[in-house]
């Protein structure tokens, strides 16, 4: 297991962890995961070590649009299909 980043070096990266996700956004990691896997949040992979990387301002940008859109009651579906429509 690696050693965290400090969240200076986290801030000054373009691109981080879900862990680091996590940290940055205050959302759970399940939910992150989630995301990731119903594909409304963006990452790229290494293909050697499989690593996700997400890109810091985006994915952030991409959570807060996602929190918004189940603020205002639509379902996942829904808020995947508002996704796609941008």
């Amino acid at each position: 297991m690696s050693r965290q980043r400090s969240m200076e070096k986290i801030l000054a990266s373009e691109f981080v962890s879900i862990g680091e996700l996590v940290r940055l956004s205050g959302c759970r990691y399940s939910t992150l995961k989630f995301y990731t896997e119903e594909g409304m949040l963006p990452f790229k992979q290494e293909q050697e070590n499989l690593t996700r990387r997400f890109p810091r301002e985006e994915a952030l940008l991409k959570i807060k649009e996602i929190q918004d859109l189940k603020k205002q009651g639509l379902s996942i579906p829904e808020i995947k299909e508002r996704l796609v429509e941008k």
